[in-house]
């Protein structure tokens, strides 16, 4: 009975996680990794992407944005701020809670200012509190041991923590929202490509840029995938990516698949990706064939010291052992998804 509520219970999550995602959008994308994923999934998301202008942004948000309350949902302040009305006309915002505006989580001067389709693009465009927004200036994201300010929400700015590799002055969001922030980065990383994010001393904390080519520096690969991986997709994302690929006809991957991170940056680099691939409780994949016990999984078919690594589907490293008589213990392991790699074999257990 508890594996039968278990498959329900899986059932359920992925028809939620991808019901939204139109068949064979991702095709293109199967079978390949790191760079070459990366490249597969920037044509994928740019193809008949439908530009905005910066004042249609205004409206959009009442789409993308709303709390379950109607008010504005936004990320950089506990303040309730109705649509429209407390739209910023240009007044001056010496505190929070006056008004909310536009926020470009990647500044624009990062990319040299109003130039487009970033600086319309809703995937990187919040509906944020005027005066934090402010306070958040041009400065890259990271995290703190000494804020100069912390704001309502729990969002802070101050020197970056020393062990973080960067000590110049940061914004850190509040945890609620780091993995938002975190896949907004891995999003635009990957559509835009070609675009160079270091116009300025701060984009490039954050972002490389030669040879034409756009890359995340390894502060920030280091800084997003552990705030990617200790806040995961939730429902407020699922249904925001869904909100905007009805208004700019494209959407945010690493929201609707997050382990494509580790594929990319992370650690299955040297994995290709394919989605939902074995979710069962048993995997036959050439001549690997994985069933469960009540305690644990019998691998059949690897070689017989194999090395054995287990993540989690938003890649965090849960296990690393070596084949012992073809059994492997995961009672330590909590019920879930989780992806297991054996040589060049990966595939997906339920647990």
């Amino acid at each position: 009975m508890k594996k039968n509520v278990l498959f329900l219970l899986l059932f359920l999550l992925l028809s939620v996680t991808y019901g939204q995602i139109p068949p064979y959008y991702y095709s293109a994308a199967e079978g390949k990794k790191q760079n070459e994923l990366k490249i597969a999934l920037s044509e994928i998301i740019s193809n008949d992407y439908i530009q905005r202008t910066y004042s249609d942004l205004w409206t959009d948000f009442n789409t993308t944005d709303a709390r379950a309350d109607g008010k504005v949902w936004d990320m950089y302040s506990n303040c309730t701020f109705t649509f429209g009305d407390d739209q910023d006309k240009g007044g001056a915002a010496p505190s929070e809670c006056i008004c909310y505006n536009r926020e470009h989580s990647i500044p624009n001067s990062w990319f040299g200012g109003t130039n487009y389709p970033m600086y319309s693009d809703l995937f990187h465009l919040y509906p944020t509190d005027k005066y934090v927004n402010a306070e958040r200036a041009d400065y890259p994201y990271g995290e703190t041991n000494n804020p100069v300010k912390t704001y309502e929400n729990g969002s802070k700015k101050g020197n970056g923590a020393s062990e973080s590799g960067y000590t110049g002055m940061i914004f850190e969001p509040t945890d609620e929202y780091k993995g938002d922030f975190a896949r907004t980065y891995f999003y635009m990383a990957t559509r835009y490509l070609n675009i160079n994010f270091t116009q300025n001393s701060a984009g490039g904390i954050t972002f490389t840029y030669g040879n034409s080519t756009c890359d995340l520096t390894d502060y920030a690969i280091n800084l997003f995938l552990k705030w990617h991986r200790n806040d995961v997709v939730g429902q407020k994302e699922m249904s925001r990516n869904n909100a905007v690929y009805g208004i700019q006809n494209n959407r945010n991957p690493f929201i609707d698949y997050p382990e494509l991170v580790e594929h990319i940056w992370g650690n299955l680099q040297d994995v290709a990706w394919k989605p939902n691939i074995g979710i069962s409780n048993h995997e036959e994949k050439s001549n690997i064939r994985i069933s469960k016990n009540h305690n644990g999984i019998y691998i059949d078919g690897a070689a017989p010291d194999a090395k054995i690594d287990i993540y989690s589907v938003v890649g965090q490293h849960v296990l690393c052992t070596s084949l012992n008589h073809n059994f492997i213990s995961l009672e330590h392991l909590n019920k879930g998804v989780y992806i297991i790699k054996i040589g060049d074999y990966a595939g997906k257990i339920v647990w």
